[in-house]
């Protein structure tokens, strides 16, 4: 490495049209005691951890309200920090060649399109994450950590953020998680996309069915090089050819397809663990609990009222 650090980029996942909110653009509800949303402690996050290249993917219908909560405020923040900014945009129409649009079809195709949307403009080792998911410090500093030792001679040499489940759940209703099997190394051996993980009194259930609540699971919090842009392609492409008679609901999710690379053999993913709470804004009445979460690490001295006056 001669000591130099690389370039490492972080992808945030702004496009999601967030139904369960209630119809709102839950990525841009303010959370913070100066109107901060979960994206600008995200942002912090990262750049105090080295990151030095923000890749916004949105939609085109939402960028004037996105440039104007967050977008104009944070180049200027990272204009100062001299950390790059670049959009990108999500859309229904961006879809392999030779594949029509099918009827009916009214959303995006999912979390693996939207990374494939950086294709483009991603040329170093990037870590995604969700936008409207507060990850904590620690999974920022140990994925970047982690990059820094990318090579181009490991190019499919992954990892991934790995959550507590009890540290992740609601208490307003179902959530999605990445239930992950990790084997005694420390890597990721398997990741099964899990939907309505409801919090119990005695842990967590699917469908009445207990779930171990200690399980590793993932968050979308996944650290990933230039070349998996290549293999993103190649699976867009092979998801097409297998979603007959689902086109107008089937989705190309990014933990689906890493979970498919990982059972054929074709890449590693090193589990790193974060102790950290995770939350974030599912539900409209999961607000009040993040903004009282952030009043708390704001009184414990991990972040400033005022969020960027530390850099």
């Amino acid at each position: 490495m001669n000591g130099e650090k690389k370039r490492i980029a972080l992808v945030i996942m702004a496009a999601g049209i967030g139904a369960r909110y209630g119809g709102g653009i839950k990525q841009l509800a303010p959370v913070g005691p100066c109107g901060e949303i979960i994206m600008d402690y995200s942002i912090h996050d990262a750049i105090e951890a080295g990151f030095n290249k923000i890749v916004f993917i949105i939609r085109k219908d939402i960028e004037k309200d996105f440039r104007e909560v967050i977008g104009n405020r944070i180049e200027a923040v990272c204009r100062k920090a001299d950390v790059e900014v670049a959009y990108t945009f999500q859309s229904l129409e961006d879809l392999p060649e030779g594949v029509s649009l099918p009827a009916g079809r009214t959303k995006p195709w999912g979390t693996g399109q939207a990374v494939l949307c950086c294709k483009d403009i991603i040329r170093e080792p990037f870590v995604v994450i969700n936008a409207d998911d507060y990850y904590g410090k620690e999974a920022y500093v140990r994925l970047h950590d982690f990059l820094q030792e990318y090579s181009p001679a490991e190019p499919y040499r992954f990892c991934m953020a790995g959550f507590i489940l009890k540290n992740t759940l609601s208490n307003h209703g179902g959530v999605t998680r990445g239930i992950c099997r990790v084997n005694k190394a420390g890597f990721l051996e398997d990741v099964v996309e899990t939907h309505d993980i409801v919090k119990t009194a005695q842990g967590a259930a699917v469908d009445g069915a207990p779930v171990d609540v200690e399980s590793h699971v993932s968050m979308n919090m996944w650290g990933l090089t230039p070349e998996f842009m290549d293999l993103l392609t190649e699976g867009f492409e092979e998801f097409f050819r297998n979603i007959a008679g689902k086109e107008e609901k089937a989705e190309y999710l990014l933990p689906t397809y890493i979970g498919q690379l990982l059972r054929d053999g074709r890449v590693t993913v090193k589990m790193l663990e974060t102790p950290d709470k995770w939350f974030g804004v599912t539900y409209k009445e999961d607000k009040p609990a993040v903004m009282e979460s952030f009043k708390k690490l704001i009184a414990d001295g991990i972040y400033q009222e005022k969020l960027f006056s530390d850099m």
